[in-house]
């Protein structure tokens, strides 16, 4: 279970994955990178963060 300590920032997400902004949303409204939205605020689980990079990881072998 995700608790509120292991919800990202859009800008935590971009530092993680040393992507662009516009390429995290991207990602987001793609839906290959899971978020939440709470009031105004996007979250992206740390879980979804690293299921994504453990996806590319395996498209790539």
């Amino acid at each position: 279970m995700t608790t509120a300590a292991e919800l990202l920032t859009v800008p935590e997400v971009m530092a993680r994955l040393k992507l662009g902004r516009s390429t995290v949303y991207d990602l987001i409204r793609s839906r290959r990178l899971v978020s939440i939205t709470i009031g105004r605020s996007r979250r992206v689980p740390a879980d979804a963060v690293r299921d994504f990079i453990v996806g590319r990881i395996e498209e790539s072998a």
